[in-house]
């Protein structure tokens, strides 16, 4: 566990200046060393995969802060470009509650959708920019601590560049909720990916998330994962764990199987379906 060494008054000033270290390490590599962000990390990224593509993982996770373990697992996630430089995502989990003071419950957690969408395309000297909002569909049962109750929306705005066999993600936004007790908070951070091999990925990320609740404080969190292709193309293993190096201590873990074919765009269905004249 980390120490708490960070009280309630000076939380402001620490969030800052986590915020200020962010952007220096953005500046500082935007320059240097693109692959996906998103699963396993929880940073996301403008990436969208290629049109008339879809993508599957098979996942489970795990996060922890003060009070309570939250898993999600058995969940799958469904992923479909069928509009150029537009993604549509659906994510759909089981859950499970581990509260100190009371008991584990298990069942049907919040369920995920939303679009990303890249607005700029990546060029030799420029960054692809673009945002992947997410709307929380409250599935889960709040009275069991497997949902929220009500929805949210996470809205960001993410730059990523690649160079070689180096890449980085670095961006964040604001989630909103009306949720009793929630507040609505800023999320953020850098992402570094490097292909060791050709099978093998490993990153660094370096993510933070502020004031969740009213009773809750900011975290920064040091994340260490990557994923390795099993079959190309298309099946790969992802994982990832993380702690927090400052504000409440938090734990985040994260392995998956992952997949993608090929399918059709919206332009091909509507070539196949609609009458010829």
């Amino acid at each position: 566990m980390v120490p708490e060494f960070m009280n309630r008054q000076d939380g402001r000033v620490r969030a800052i200046n986590v915020f200020r270290h962010l952007a220096a390490l953005t500046g500082l590599l935007w320059g240097a060393p693109a692959l996906l962000a998103g699963p396993p990390f929880q940073l996301d990224d403008p990436d969208v995969i290629p049109y008339g593509h879809f993508e599957y993982y098979a996942f489970g996770n795990m996060s922890s802060s003060p009070g309570e373990i939250d898993t999600s697992g058995p969940a799958v996630e469904f992923n479909w470009s069928g509009v150029r430089n537009v993604m549509f995502h659906f994510l759909f989990p089981a859950g499970a509650a581990f509260p100190s003071d009371g008991p584990a419950t298990f069942g049907l957690a919040d369920s995920e959708i939303g679009v990303q969408y890249r607005f700029i395309q990546e060029t030799k000297h420029r960054p692809m920019i673009g945002t992947f909002t997410m709307m929380e569909i409250p599935t889960g049962n709040p009275d069991k601590g497997l949902g929220a109750g009500k929805p949210s929306w996470k809205v960001p705005l993410y730059a990523q560049k690649t160079i070689g066999s180096w890449t980085i993600d670095g961006g964040g936004g604001e989630e909103f909720s009306n949720i009793a007790g929630a507040r609505n908070n800023p999320f953020g951070g850098t992402l570094i990916l490097h292909d060791v091999s050709k099978k093998l990925t490993l990153g660094t990320e370096l993510f933070y998330h502020g004031r969740q609740s009213v009773d809750s404080r900011y975290a920064a969190m040091v994340d260490f994962g990557g994923f390795y292709t099993i079959h190309d193309p298309g099946f790969q293993l992802l994982f990832c764990y993380g702690h927090s190096v400052a504000g409440q201590a938090e734990n985040y873990a994260y392995v998956a199987l992952y997949w993608t074919r090929k399918g059709k765009g919206i332009d091909g269905f509507l070539a196949r379906h609609l009458p010829r004249f």
